[in-house]
């Protein structure tokens, strides 16, 4: 019997409702343009090293996963880089930074700005070819030209092949979390992945989802039927709930830090980590609250040994300015997603940290 392609069959059926806009993307074509030379990929995998340990514990410094809520600007992103790698070197011994360099970002309605991959220019037209150039360049200057190595958005799971030589941690968000493919596809990864509670807060469904990608799974992926190997660096991020009144249920607090760890505890989990998101509905999306989200964990850090064993990461959402605008304004530095702590609070803030882990 001879085979057919889904593309065959939407010709004949006209029962697909997909127009190409462009040839099959050849992925290593697209790699090749922003490749890491042997020295480069060196420096990247002894970093990625030193993650590791931080994830497993033998590395007992704090994990900050931090930069802005949207990688929109590759110029004011790499200013923020820079800065943040001296910040790096002032704070070493205590902390182990990785920027985020978010390119893709989940939108509730499909309306807005939906990242660098999609629009290079926020208010320009969508090119998702161009996009990936885009995105492998800004990924690869942040680590080339400023030694740090950067986080993002799994919100694509088949987009995955075509960074994943760049990137060194991946996050798996609120809204798809709970979907099978996300949890199957971050049980392939080969760096740590952090896994959000889903918006309702659930912490039953984080659960599973850290269990299904602790295992070793079969799926259809790209093309092929595949076998992953499981991530045991795969761990949980808090970042609060939503209720459907709108009104926001956060997630950090003492006693929702403890029931985490009993979470844990009932399973045989690898590598137990608790990562706080201190913006999104911890914060109620007010970028100051991040301050003060920050002292309380730590405080709680010092007060309860088992939460000083667990909660070992942040996630903060900063860049150059204070809060967000519009896509358009023009303010070099300023989010155009959620707010953020501008460069100077976070700069106190990083230093507030080193100095209470």
């Amino acid at each position: 019997m001879k085979s057919v392609t889904i593309r065959e069959i939407a010709k004949e059926r006209k029962n697909l409702s997909f127009k190409a806009l462009s040839q099959h993307i050849n992925l290593d074509t697209v790699k090749s343009i922003s490749k890491l030379t042997e020295e480069q990929a060196a420096k990247k995998a002894a970093r990625d090293a030193e993650l590791k340990a931080v994830m497993e514990g033998t590395d007992d410094r704090f994990l900050l996963v931090i930069g802005p809520c949207s990688a929109d600007n590759e110029e004011a992103v790499l200013e923020y880089a820079r800065r943040l790698a001296k910040l790096q070197e002032e704070v070493k011994d205590k902390i182990f930074i990785v920027q985020r360099v978010y390119t893709n970002k989940p939108r509730t309605n499909g309306d807005g700005y939906k990242g660098l991959l999609h629009q290079q220019d926020p208010s320009g037209e969508i090119n998702l070819v161009r996009g990936m150039v885009a995105v492998r360049k800004m990924h690869k200057r942040v680590l080339t030209e400023t030694g740090l190595t950067t986080a993002d958005e799994m919100l694509y799971p088949e987009n995955l092949e075509f960074i994943e030589d760049l990137v060194s941690y991946h996050a798996v968000g609120a809204r798809s979390v709970e979907d099978q493919q996300h949890r199957f596809v971050a049980s392939g990864i080969d760096h740590p992945t952090g896994l959000k509670n889903p918006t309702s807060g659930n912490i039953n469904v984080l659960f599973n989802a850290l269990y299904a990608s602790q295992q070793k799974q079969e799926l259809m992926y790209n093309g092929m039927e595949v076998e992953t190997s499981s991530n045991p660096l795969a761990h949980v991020i808090l970042r609060g709930a939503l209720k459907e009144n709108g009104s926001v249920v956060p997630n950090y607090h003492y006693e929702d830090l403890l029931k985490v760890i009993e979470a844990y505890k009932k399973g045989n989990y690898k590598n137990p980590f608790i990562m706080v998101d201190t913006n999104h509905d911890n914060s109620g999306k007010k970028y100051n609250e991040q301050i003060r989200i920050v002292q309380e964990v730590l405080t709680n850090r010092q007060w309860n040994e088992e939460i000083k064993q667990y909660v070992r990461g942040f996630m903060i959402e900063s860049y150059l300015e204070d809060g967000r605008q519009e896509p358009g304004e023009g303010i070099f530095g300023q989010s155009i997603t959620d707010p953020c702590l501008g460069w100077e609070k976070t700069e106190k803030l990083v230093r507030y940290i080193a100095e209470n882990v």
